[in-house]
């Protein structure tokens, strides 16, 4: 491991490492002294950074909320490494992953790409590669930009536009036609009060005639499904008199 010329740079005051947004990565390292070096390197960018040491504690933390990215370091090739990545890929698709190894096999490098990892970086590295590679592929993955992506993410659900689907902590969540699109509505209008009476005519169409009630309905299916905590929403919010505003 190359710790100390990683440790020297980011003990560096001069160091052109630039800040990051505030969210949220998930880093799986087996080894303590390189643990210790990702977790201040990314906080210095200004990530919020879980780290543990192993794929059990990496997959419990997926399963409990959805990350930015996940970093995680094979501790050596081979099919328990092929079989970690692929784990990963199928508890949240499309979360951006990026892989360390310590080996530069070309063979393996291209297979667990094919299975869904997002970029592939070997130790020894630089710091700013690995955080322009980082920053790279959360840009991939538009969290607060549905208009301009396929795939949409709040808390522990993934939203995938193109393919009409829906997880949640990576289950798959059964929604209906106008559910679905009520919330895609909602999702591109985040944090702007929408009155019931423009979810009818943008999701229902006023020639169907339906009732605000409809709305309401759907609005409380959307939070047994979506909301961790249905009688007290995070997400799916009443505005008293005025109507309903998503907040991711």
């Amino acid at each position: 491991m190359a710790a100390t010329p990683l440790a020297a740079t980011l003990n560096n005051p001069m160091s052109e490492l630039r800040s990051a947004p505030m969210e949220r990565i998930l880093v799986i390292e087996h080894d303590g002294p390189l643990r210790r070096i990702l977790q201040r390197l990314f906080s210095s960018e200004g990530y919020v950074v879980d780290v543990v040491p192993d794929a059990v504690c990496g997959l419990e933390r997926l399963r409990q909320g959805l990350p930015a990215a996940v970093i995680l370091d094979l501790p050596r090739p081979g099919s328990s490494g092929r079989d970690l990545c692929k784990k990963i890929v199928n508890v949240i698709p499309g979360l951006p992953l990026v892989i360390l190894s310590g080996t530069s096999d070309v063979a393996d490098k291209v297979l667990l790409l094919e299975m869904g990892a997002d970029d592939y970086v070997t130790i020894p590295f630089s710091p700013r590669e690995l955080v322009a590679r980082l920053r790279a592929s959360i840009r991939r993955v538009s969290r607060f930009s549905p208009e301009n992506a396929d795939v949409y993410v709040f808390a522990d659900v993934m939203v995938d536009f193109f393919k009409t689907e829906i997880t949640r902590g990576g289950e798959k969540i059964t929604v209906t036609p106008k559910e679905f699109k009520t919330l895609k509505f909602l999702a591109k209008n985040a944090h702007r009060v929408i009155s019931r009476d423009e979810l009818l005519d943008k999701v229902w169409g006023y020639e169907n005639y339906p009732s605000t009630r409809t709305v309401d309905n759907h609005m409380l299916r959307l939070r047994q499904k979506l909301e961790s905590d249905p009688s007290h929403p995070s997400h799916f919010l009443t505005v008293h008199r005025l109507g309903y505003k998503f907040v991711p």
